[in-house]
């Protein structure tokens, strides 16, 4: 679909099992906008078959305000297949992906639509915080690589952008851009690693929103990152459609490089995570990721310094013995720093503390 002259941003929300969280996340896309500024953005919501009540509440909302477009889809097809529905049928010039049990803080969209109207960017990348099931809110560790960025930069100039934290809904994306590319969302858990980035490398304009545009809720149950599964194991699958499209677009080799060790960094933290993988499959996943480590390094590729290098070479060296020393090493003395540490300082007016809305009469 062409996009149409007045509207310079679609959101798109993919819908499942969220009932109890909708309300907050619609509510908030359109909150405190103009009426002329609300002209510009457009929110289609993909009911990916939930199997609650999320479709006849999106269409009783619809109903009522009148500015969301409902998709319904027969079958269920998983995050990635939600965000294509609705990009298929995005009429704006831009298109930001906004999970459904998350939400936008006062003021984001707006900041949003300025700062694409100034910049132009083919990609836009906004920060964000995690909001944990208690109220505690807490920075992305990767916050930091957006201070300080001019209106327009390439990824050449500014290579540490490509470690901010790589998610759908931390970037606002030309369609255009999307369209060149013809980049889609793949099935699978861990959708966002073959997606957003390529649209990163590809960007010839990158602008960056030093705000707090969205809120990220940490722990809820059912999510994928609490989810203990061996669909978890679906990263490696993702991971090889990432190093296709790279071999596909003869990328730099420092890009190579940085790919590779992130990759490697995300695998690990994977790895280690006792929320997503039983402790009888983790020496499994240390083996696949070996096996990836291997494949993939690029010729003359350096570990990096400190702990996250030792982790490197282990991985290089397929010792999951060792790994899993130094692993319960580091969560003990983790463990034992717990009371000292304090949580990181963050404005307690930036976001609510979470809550669960309960579906309720459409007002």
């Amino acid at each position: 679909m062409s996009p149409v002259e007045n509207v310079l941003l679609s959101i798109v929300v993919p819908v499942y099992a969220v009932e109890g969280y909708l309300y907050q996340c619609l509510e908030s896309i359109r909150a405190g906008l103009s009426p002329a500024e609300s002209a510009g953005v457009e929110v289609i919501a993909v009911d990916d078959a939930s199997p609650d009540t999320c479709g006849t509440m999106l269409d009783a909302y619809a109903q009522r305000h009148g500015d969301l477009r409902v998709v319904h889809l027969e079958q269920n097809v998983g995050l990635g297949g939600a965000r294509n529905a609705g990009l298929e049928r995005a009429r704006g010039a831009y298109v930001w992906f906004v999970d459904s049990d998350d939400w936008l803080p006062a003021g984001a969209v707006r900041a949003v639509l300025e700062k694409l109207r100034d910049t132009r960017p083919d990609v836009l990348l906004v920060d964000h915080l995690r909001v944990h099931e208690n109220g505690r809110l807490e920075m992305d560790a990767s916050s930091h690589l957006l201070r300080g960025v001019p209106d327009v930069v390439t990824l050449s100039d500014r290579r540490d952008l490509l470690g901010v934290q790589h998610t759908a809904w931390n970037r606002i994306v030309r369609v255009g851009l999307l369209r060149r590319l013809s980049l889609r969302f793949l099935p699978g858990w861990y959708e966002d690693v073959p997606f957003t980035n390529p649209v990163l490398i590809a960007a010839v304009r990158l602008a960056v929103l030093d705000r707090v545009c969205y809120h990220y809720r940490v722990g809820r149950i059912g999510a994928i990152t609490t989810t203990r599964s061996d669909r978890h194991f679906e990263a490696f699958g993702q991971y090889d459609r990432l190093h296709e499209w790279l071999d596909e677009h003869a990328v730099e080799p420092w890009l190579r490089r940085a790919m590779f060790t992130l990759m490697i960094n995300h695998l690990l933290v994977v790895a280690g995570n006792d929320s997503r993988l039983r402790p009888n499959r983790r020496r499994a996943f240390f083996r696949r990721l070996a096996a990836h480590y291997r494949r993939y390094r690029p010729a003359g590729y350096l570990p990096p310094a400190g702990t996250a290098g030792l982790k490197h070479r282990l991985v290089g060296l397929n010792s999951y013995v060792l790994y899993a020393a130094l692993r319960q090493a580091y969560r003990a003395a983790g463990r034992g720093r717990a009371d000292a540490d304090s949580t990181p300082a963050v404005s307690p007016h930036l976001a609510p503390a979470p809550q669960e809305v309960k579906p309720a009469p459409i007002r």
